[in-house]
């Protein structure tokens, strides 16, 4: 149709008199003008929302016993830094700080309750979260495993892999997951950015990072949270199952890592 007045014709036509059903298909109509393509914002971070802007504030040198040496990444949830630990471990870690705006003893509970089931999980394709606490500004921050990677579709895409060499690597992301769920853990926000590609003796290994993190920092929105909590529904909408898209998501299951799972895939594809 060529132009809103062709369309509004037509639509007479088609509709026959019906003003209900005019008035969905104009609405539809006028939602999928915004919509745009599918993953069209894929690499867009959109984790969580806000009306109020962020204060810009100087980063932090120093998080307990890490110190911050560069921002490797950042997203809706907060940002990623590289950090050294020398104490009881001399390492380098990568340190996520969760934004602000959060309850930091509802996260950090929460991690606890998650961090028996984490310690459980042993598998190749999975990094570990190692420690959890919070700033002195009462941000909390999760410590993770680090991980010389690049996003699963990046490497694929970099490496110009055939169908079946994407397949071959995407199996052992889905046994990750699979052994992840045995083990009673969900991820919640599975992407191309969290599941990295390294090379271990030239060999391509995905590593799934931030599990755990996701159910430690949703929050199930009450009648006395909703206020507090709206603007944080946790995940990234293009690749986020609907039912984890809604204000409450009590009743998430397995199921949704499995639709994550699905858009990943397509999008290798």
């Amino acid at each position: 149709i060529g132009n809103i007045h062709d369309r509004q014709k037509y639509l007479d036509q088609t509709c026959g008199g019906n003003r209900e059903l005019k008035q969905q298909v104009e609405q539809l109509l006028a939602d999928h003008e915004k919509l745009g393509g599918f993953l069209e914002s894929a690499n867009t971070p959109t984790e969580s929302y806000t009306e109020e802007p962020e204060k810009q504030t100087a980063p932090p040198t120093q998080i307990g016993p890490y110190r911050l040496l560069e921002e490797i990444g950042s997203g809706g949830m907060g940002i990623v830094y590289l950090a050294h630990q020398s104490k009881p471990v001399d390492r380098r870690v990568a340190l996520k700080l969760i934004k602000p705006g959060m309850d930091t003893r509802q996260v950090l509970a929460r991690f606890d309750a998650e961090r028996q089931a984490l310690a459980m999980m042993d598998h190749p394709n999975i990094a570990r979260v190692l420690d959890a606490g919070q700033t002195d500004s009462g941000n909390p921050y999760f410590v993770m495993e680090l991980v010389n990677g690049v996003p699963i579709t990046q490497f694929c895409d970099q490496n110009h892999l055939s169908t079946k060499e994407r397949l071959e690597l995407f199996i052992p992301v889905c046994m990750a997951i699979q052994h992840a769920h045995q083990k009673g853990i969900i991820h919640r926000d599975l992407k191309p950015s969290n599941i990295l590609v390294t090379l271990y003796d030239d060999k391509p290994v995905p590593k799934i990072i931030d599990f755990g993190i996701a159910k430690a920092t949703s929050q199930r929105l009450t009648d006395q949270t909703l206020f507090t909590a709206f603007g944080h529904i946790i995940g990234t909408f293009e690749y986020m199952s609907p039912e984890q898209a809604t204000r409450n998501q009590l009743d998430i299951d397995t199921r949704s890592d499995v639709y994550s799972l699905g858009v990943v895939l397509y999008e290798l594809l």
